[in-house]
This record gives structure tokens, sequence and C-alpha cells, in this order.
């Protein structure tokens, strides 16, 4: 086995394995939600979601030691996507691990804020919530079929339907946002409306978060002849 070979095959063995317990993690925030709008104990949700948290972040660091400690000859001559994004692939990762961070602040911001959740505010944060779990699957496959494009030679592929639909997504986000602080503010039976706008701007973050890694694939690539994930002028 060539090192180019098997520098890929580490690259996209510890991605399928962090995205694994991605999924995992934010899957659990509309169950959260569930849980806690039911009187139910949630404590093992939690716990759950943190160690997942923790998880993520031992493995995107070994997969940013794993491309910042290689050099061209590691990656070897098949490899030249990866190796002429270094830089950008390590930010990419990074800001992949930002949404399990953000997931598990709002887990803890729940258990310590508890908010009323018989109201429509509530109910709207539930929506968030389900939206940017069932955009998970779409972003996983997305990240799966970046990294083996990059790290398979000359590789053609077309993410720029599925990049579109995660941007739908954080559009609804974004109104789901509006109507949660708007009704908070305007509804006068709804009690501390500064807490579900806090919360508002919480699920928001994850939606941009989302969105932003889209933004590092389209970033890297632009660098990256035969992976197209930004339709030009021409095409729109």
């Amino acid at each position: 086995m060539t090192a180019g070979a098997s520098f890929s095959q580490q690259l996209e063995s510890h991605t399928d394995a962090y995205l694994d317990c991605f999924k995992a993690c934010i899957d659990l925030l509309p169950e959260l939600l569930d849980q806690y709008a039911a009187g139910e104990d949630y404590s093992a949700t939690i716990e759950e979601i943190e160690d997942l948290e923790s998880e993520c972040d031992d493995r995107n660091l070994q997969i940013v030691a794993l491309i910042t400690n290689a050099d061209p000859i590691d990656m070897g001559k098949l490899n030249t996507r990866i190796n002429y994004n270094q830089s950008a692939l390590v930010e990419f990762y990074r800001t992949i691990d930002v949404v399990v961070n953000v997931t598990e602040r709002i887990a803890h911001e729940l258990d310590m804020m508890q908010p009323p959740h018989d109201n429509a505010c509530f109910e709207g944060l539930r929506e968030m919530a389900t939206e940017v779990a069932d955009t998970t699957e779409l972003l996983e496959e997305v990240i799966e079929r970046f990294v083996h494009d990059l790290s398979t030679y000359e590789a053609s592929d077309s993410l720029t339907d599925e990049i579109q639909g995660i941007r739908d997504m954080e559009s609804r986000c974004d109104e789901l946002r509006n109507e949660v602080i708007t009704t908070a503010f305007a509804d006068d039976s709804i009690d501390q409306p500064l807490m579900y706008r806090e919360f508002a701007i919480l699920f928001d973050e994850l939606a941009n978060q989302m969105e932003d890694i889209t933004e590092e694939i389209i970033i890297v690539a632009s660098n990256a002849p035969g992976i197209v994930a930004e339709e030009g002028p021409e095409d729109q």
C-alpha cells in the first residue's frame, strides 16, 4: 500500500467515525426537548450529549493532527487536492466541530434555565431542533462525499443540490427564529421573552454553523477542479 493510499484511507476512516458520533449527538436534541416537554427525566440524554461532544472533540483533534502532521510525501502524489488545501481543510474540520459544541450548550442552557414548554415559543424551538436534526443526514452525506472526492485522484462530483438543501434549511430556521422572538415579545402571556430570544438565537446558530460548513466546502472545492460545490453564473 502506498503512503498516499494509506493517508486517504485514514482520513476517510477517521471522518466516518467522527460523523457517526456527530450525527448521534445532534439527533438527541429533538429527543431532549420532547422529554423535557413531557416532564420526563432527561438527565441521561444530557449526559449522552456530553459524552458524544467529548468524543467528537477527541476525534476531531485526531483528524486535524493527521492533516497538519502530514507532508506531501505522506500524502502521496495522488493526494494533491488535500496537499494544496491543507490549511483550509483544518479550518473545515474545526467548523464542523462547532455544531456539536453548540448542541451541548443548548442542552446545558435548557437544564439551567428551565423555560416553560406549554406555549408557541417552545413549540417553535422544537421545530428548529427537528429541522436541524433532519438536515444532519444530508450534511453527513455531503461531508462524506466531499472527503472521498478530495481523497480520490481526479474524482468528479457535484454537491450543489445537497448544499442548496442545507441552505434552504438555514432559511427555514431563520423564519422560525423570527417567529419565536416576535411571539415572545408580542404575547403578554409569555413570561421572560428574553429567555426564548436567547434560545431561538442558539438554535439558529446551529443552522448557521451547518451552512458555514458548506461555505468551507465551497472554498476548498474552488481549488479542487472536478468537485463542484457552487453553481457558476452561467449555470444559474
